[in-house]
This record gives structure tokens, C-alpha cells and sequence, in this order.
């Protein structure tokens, strides 16, 4: 198991943006399939979605946030726009070697240890 490298959390106010990064050069890009997730309010970690798949974004994040991966840099991005307030929370970055999106936290073996982000009003 690997942990991936999360950066770029922060704090910003209601409509600001933010671009999360994580990378793992442990882990190349070909050989898996990588997700964020976040956990907002202590609820149970939802996934918020999968590179160049909008269909997997959860319905709370679409038209505002876009994940992508540079293969070349073998980095994941989540830029997130429009921020609200409910957007607050840690956010993590997981990778598969199985082959799909899931959208089961348990179904990533590698995981970071998260980035925090802070939204205020």
C-alpha cells in the first residue's frame, strides 16, 4: 500500500476556488484507477469522483468542480469553483489497481491522509 501526497487545502470564502493536488510516484497512472473523496461534517466519506468522468461526480460537486490527471507529471488534480460553505471538510485521494471508479472508499488500497479544505461565509 501506498499513501498519495495531498496538497493545496486551504481556506477560502463562499465563491472562491481552490486546486487540490496529490501525487504518488510510486504509483504510475496506466496501471490505476484514482478518485477523490471527502468527508464533510463528520458524515461517512463520499467519493467525488474520478478523472474525465463528470457521470461519477456526486451530484453536490457538479458544474463546479473537474478532476483531472497529467499523466507527464503522474499527478491528480480537483479544481473545485464556486466554493460553499458546505464544501468544507477533508478531502483524499485514493488509487486502485482494479478497474473501474468505484464508489466505495473500501475499494482504494492506496490513500492519502488528506487535505483540509475551509469554506466561510
Amino acid at each position: 500500500q501506498v499513501h498519495p501526497v495531498e496538497s493545496g487545502g486551504g481556506s477560502v470564502q463562499t465563491g472562491g476556488s481552490l486546486t487540490l493536488s496529490c501525487t504518488a510516484p510510486e504509483l504510475r497512472d496506466y496501471q490505476y484507477r484514482w478518485a477523490w473523496f471527502r468527508q464533510v461534517d463528520n458524515q461517512a466519506r463520499e467519493r467525488v469522483g474520478c478523472p474525465d468522468r463528470e457521470m461519477s461526480y456526486a451530484d453536490a460537486v457538479k458544474g463546479r468542480f473537474t478532476i483531472s490527471h497529467d499523466n507527464a507529471k503522474n499527478t491528480l488534480f480537483l479544481r473545485m469553483t464556486n466554493l460553499k460553505p458546505e464544501d468544507s471538510g477533508m478531502y483524499y485521494c485514493v488509487a486502485t489497481s482494479k478497474p473501474y471508479c468505484y464508489i466505495s472508499w473500501r475499494d482504494y488500497e492506496n490513500r492519502g491522509q488528506g487535505t483540509e479544505v475551509i469554506v466561510s461565509s
